[in-house]
C-alpha cells in the first residue's frame, strides 16, 4: 500500500512573515538559516520548512518544551489547533489539559497556549549532539526511514528516543547547525538537561504544518505560565512530577522546590514572578516620573522590563484579596480584549505587572480635554472590543468570572484604539448561569445595577448593567452620574437616557445628548440603535437585560 503523503506541508498563500509570527519570531529571516532550499519569497505548497525555537526550557521539572500563545479564529477546535495549525507537534488532550477554555466552546480571539517539547541532548547518550529537531512521525515512516531522511544511524536515534514505536508521535532527531556542523552538549551539569532553571538560548528546530489557515493569526508575546505534563511526551523523559505543598502559602513566599509558589490556594509559575529590585530598577526607585496613574489599590508605574514595555501596580499589603483575585483572573483567563498580565511581585508590597496599554483609558478619551475627541466608528469598535472581552469571561471560562468594576476608567485603549478590559481585583467567580451568595458591595456607583446596590446579588447580569453605562458613555462623554442643576442634584446616565428614549421623537432627543464634539460627523441611526441597545442592558429587571 502506498504510503500516504506527508502531513507536515506548506499551504497555499502562506509566506515566511506568517510563519515567523506563528512562531513568535521577530523577522523571517529567523527561518533562512535552517533552511537551505527556501526562497525567502516564495514558498512552494508541500514544502518542509525548519522553524527555530529560541528557547527550550525545563517545564515543572518534568520535560522540556517551550508554550506558545496561539490567538483562535472562527471554527477552531482543539482537534484543529493540534493537527493543522501545529502539524500534531501536540495533541487536542494535552491543549484542554493545559487551558481553561471548553473543548466544545472556543470563541474566537481567545488565547491558547500550545506547549511543544525539544530537546537539548542528553550526556548519558552522547555529549556531541546539542541541537535537535523535534520531529512529528508521519504515516508509513520508520526508524530506518527517519534515520536516513537525516541521515544518522539508527541506534543514535532509538538512543535519544528511547519510549518511541517509531509509528508515530513526536522524536528528537540530532541536527546540524546552519553552518552545517553538529553542536555538541552544552554542560549545565544534569544528564539529561533537566535543570530547574531551564535551559536558555538553544536553537531547536522543528518541521511545521501550515495547512489550511484562513486569515492572519495573531499570536501575543511568549509568556510562559504553568503548564501541565504533556500526554504526549516520550517517555525518555522520564515520569518526574512536581511536588508542591498542599497548604496553601502565605503571599510573597515561595514553595520548596522551587519551580512555582502557592498563592491564595492556587499555583503561579515562579517564570512570572519578578523581584523588587528589578522593579525597582526599571521605575527609577518608583519614581514620580515614572508614575501613569492611580486607582482605588495603588499606583501605576512605567517600566520597560526585560524588553517589553509594562505598566506596574504597587498595592499595599491590606490589598491582598484584590491582588489574589486579579492574579487568579489573569493566569487562567486570556483573550485579546482583556488586559495581559505580565508577572507579579511580593517583595515588600504587592506588585502586578501587566502590558502597557498606550492610550490610556477610555475615561481620559472621552473627557480629556488633551485628548482629540473619537470618531463615531472608533466609539463602535471600542463598544465591540469591550463586549467581546466580557462575554469571554461570562460564556467561555469555567468557573464564570463577573468583574463586578466595568466602567469606562477600567477599558483601556491600545494604539490601534482598540480596547481591553482590565483591573480584575474586584472579580468574583461562579458557575455558568449562576449567581453567588449576596456579597459586600463593591464597585463604583453610577454602573451598579438595583439588585447589587441594594442587595448584593452577583451575577453576569451586573456586568452587562455597566456595560450599558459604557455605552451611554460613548454617546454622550458624560460621567455616569451628572448634574442635572444647581446644587448636589445629581442623574444617572441610565435614568437621563430613559427619560430621551421614551419621547415621542427619540431621535431629536438623543441628538441632545450626543457628545458635543462629534458635531454632525455621526450617523444618528448608529447612535440611536447603540442608546436602545445600552437600555436592553440597563433593564431594572435583571432577566430582561440582554448584550
Amino acid at each position: 500500500m502506498q504510503p500516504r503523503p506527508p502531513y507536515y506541508t506548506v499551504s497555499p498563500n502562506q509566506n515566511l512573515t506568517l510563519i515567523a509570527s506563528f512562531f513568535n519570531l521577530s523577522s523571517p529571516d529567523s527561518i533562512l538559516p535552517y533552511n537551505n532550499n527556501i526562497n525567502k519569497d516564495v514558498i512552494l505548497p508541500g514544502q518542509r520548512i525548519n522553524v527555530p525555537i529560541l528557547t527550550c526550557a525545563c517545564i515543572e521539572d518534568s520535560f522540556l518544551g517551550h508554550t506558545f500563545s496561539y490567538t483562535t479564529v472562527g471554527g477552531d477546535t482543539y482537534e484543529k489547533i493540534a493537527g493543522v495549525q501545529y502539524s500534531n507537534l501536540t495533541t487536542a488532550a494535552v491543549l484542554a489539559a493545559d487551558n481553561a477554555i471548553p473543548p466544545n466552546r472556543i470563541p474566537t480571539g481567545a488565547e491558547v497556549k500550545v506547549t511543544v517539547n525539544c530537546s537539548c541532548g542528553d550526556a548519558a547518550v552522547s555529549t556531541e549532539y546539542g541541537l535537535f529537531e523535534t520531529y512529528p512521525i508521519a504515516a508509513g515512516e520508520n526508524l530506518s526511514s527517519i534515520a536516513k531522511k537525516f541521515g544518522v544511524k539508527d541506534y543514535l536515534i532509538r538512543s535519544y528516543n528511547p519510549g518511541s514505536n517509531f509509528s508515530s508521535g513526536i522524536v528528537f532527531v540530532p541536527a546540524k547547525d546552519q553552518n552545517g556542523s553538529y553542536l555538541p552538549l552544552q554542560s549545565n551539569g544534569k544528564s539529561k538537561g533537566l535543570s530547574g532553571g531551564g535551559i536558555a538560548g538553544i536553537v531547536v528546530a522543528v518541521i511545521i504544518v501550515l495547512l489550511g489557515l484562513a486569515s492572519y493569526l495573531y499570536f501575543g508575546v511568549y509568556k510562559r505560565q504553568k503548564a501541565k505534563k504533556s500526554q504526549f511526551i516520550p517517555s525518555s523523559f522520564g515520569d518526574k512530577s512536581t511536588s508542591h505543598s498542599n497548604a496553601a502559602m502565605d503571599s510573597g513566599s515561595k514553595s520548596q522546590d522551587g519551580s512555582a509558589a502557592l498563592l491564595g490556594g492556587f499555583t503561579v509559575d515562579r517564570s512570572v514572578e519578578f523581584s523588587y529590585e528589578e522593579l525597582a530598577r526599571a521605575t527609577n526607585d518608583f519614581s514620580m516620573a515614572n508614575k501613569i496613574g492611580e486607582g482605588g489599590f495603588g499606583a501605576v508605574y512605567y517600566a520597560e522590563l526585560r524588553g517589553e514595555k509594562a505598566a506596574i501596580k504597587k498595592m499595599d499589603m491590606e490589598a491582598t484579596r484584590e491582588f489574589l483575585a486579579e492574579l487568579k483572573v489573569l493566569t487562567h483567563v486570556h483573550h485579546l480584549n482583556l488586559v495581559r498580565l505580565i508577572g507579579y511581585c511580593t517583595d515588600g508590597s504587592l506588585f502586578l505587572v501587566y502590558e502597557f496599554i498606550e492610550n490610556g483609558n477610555l475615561s481620559q478619551h472621552l473627557r480629556g480635554s488633551e485628548r482629540d475627541p473619537l470618531e463615531w466608528s472608533t466609539r463602535v469598535q471600542i463598544a465591540l472590543d469591550s463586549a467581546r472581552g466580557l462575554e469571554y469571561i461570562h460564556e467561555h471560562t469555567v468557573p464564570v468570572y463577573i468583574h463586578r468594576d466595568i466602567k469606562s476608567a477600567n477599558i483601556l485603549i491600545d494604539k490601534k484604539f482598540h480596547a481591553k478590559v482590565a483591573d480584575f481585583g474586584l472579580t468574583k467567580l461562579t458557575q455558568a448561569g449562576g449567581m453567588t451568595q449576596p456579597t459586600r458591595l463593591v464597585g463604583t456607583f453610577g454602573y451598579m445595577p438595583p439588585e447589587y446596590a441594594q442587595f448584593g446579588d452577583v451575577s453576569p447580569k451586573i456586568d452587562v448593567f455597566a456595560f450599558g453605562v459604557v455605552l451611554y458613555e460613548l454617546i454622550s462623554a458624560k460621567e455616569a452620574i451628572v448634574k442635572t442643576g444647581v446644587g448636589t442634584e445629581s442623574m444617572g446616565l441610565v435614568g437621563l437616557f430613559e427619560d430621551a428614549l421614551n419621547q415621542p421623537e427619540p431621535k431629536e432627543h438623543l441628538k441632545k445628548l450626543v457628545d458635543p464634539r462629534l458635531g454632525d460627523n455621526y450617523p444618528i441611526d448608529s447612535a440611536h440603535k447603540t442608546a436602545l441597545l445600552a437600555k436592553a442592558c440597563t433593564q431594572e429587571n435583571p432577566q430582561l437585560r440582554q448584550a
